[in-house]
């Protein structure tokens, strides 16, 4: 019969081991300048995977969010640049 301890230990364990990542979509923001791009990706195997009417839907909803992000993100990059008083 397993003690509390044992019990614990075995919990904690398994815990720890957490099963591998694997990531599936990801947005990037980059910035070059004044330009502001942003990009979106996802896992070649889900890619396959989706029907060509998923393939559209999702492509869509992407470029809201990306079109969202870079607004987003060079709003925030204006509002910072004009609060920096410049250095002579």
């Amino acid at each position: 019969m397993a003690s509390s301890n044992e019990s614990e230990q075995q919990s904690s364990s398994s815990q720890s081991q957490k099963p591998p990542e694997t990531e599936l979509l990801n947005v990037i923001v980059d910035r070059e300048g004044q330009n502001v791009n942003a990009k979106w990706g996802l896992h070649p195997k889900l890619k396959e995977d989706l029907r060509p009417e998923e393939w559209q839907e999702l492509t869509d909803l992407m470029q809201k969010v990306t079109s969202i992000v870079g607004t987003r993100f060079s709003e925030i990059l204006s509002q910072n640049e004009k609060g920096q008083s410049g250095t002579a």
